[in-house]
């Protein structure tokens, strides 16, 4: 589960098969379920395009990832000062280095890049829905200049913000011009 809406599915869909949800958060859940209904919760999660994890490796990974996402959709951001390594270190009690090098191993990726990669999709979204200008969306994320977010967002998708806000633009008719 990486977003609230994913909770929301997980929670509705694990409750509408009868299931007690005692606790949900990113990434995890909680149920009242004997030993054996492991498989129907598992073909229940895959349907609605998610996995059961029992692996301790996936579980650390699937963490570090659902940590980072809520961090970059929280208010906390903006105002974030530290690294994102002692973010992780405090959130998950673990040593970062240990933490990066399984997530390289098994993601073929750093944490740093995935975190960015991430950040530049919540740009993305922001900049779809054109509510905030570019120095808002800057300032809400944390970034230290609205260069190094332009620059970022160049580096990952090949195009500076304000040509993606222009084809996002493009592709998007107005309600009232829908026949």
């Amino acid at each position: 589960m990486v977003c609230a809406r994913c909770i929301r599915v997980v929670q509705e869909e694990l409750e509408k098969s009868g299931y007690s949800v005692t606790y949900i958060e990113l990434g995890k859940v909680i149920i009242e379920a004997e030993e054996s209904e492991k498989e129907n919760i598992a073909k229940l999660l895959l349907v609605n395009g998610f996995e059961l994890l029992e692996d301790e490796t996936k579980k650390v990974i699937e963490k570090i990832k659902a940590t980072l996402i809520e961090f970059i959709y929280s208010q906390e951001i903006e105002h974030f000062t530290g690294k994102i390594s002692d973010l992780l270190k405090n959130k998950m009690a673990k040593d970062y280095n240990s933490l990066s090098s399984l997530f390289s191993s098994i993601e073929g990726i750093t944490i740093e890049k995935y975190f960015i990669e991430q950040k530049v999709e919540r740009v993305k979204e922001l900049l779809m829905y054109g509510e905030l200008n570019l120095s808002q969306i800057s300032f809400e994320l944390g970034y230290s200049s609205v260069q190094h977010l332009s620059n970022q967002f160049k580096k990952i998708t090949g195009m500076p913000p304000s040509k993606f806000k222009e084809i996002a633009n493009f592709k998007r008719r107005p309600l009232d011009k829908v026949r």
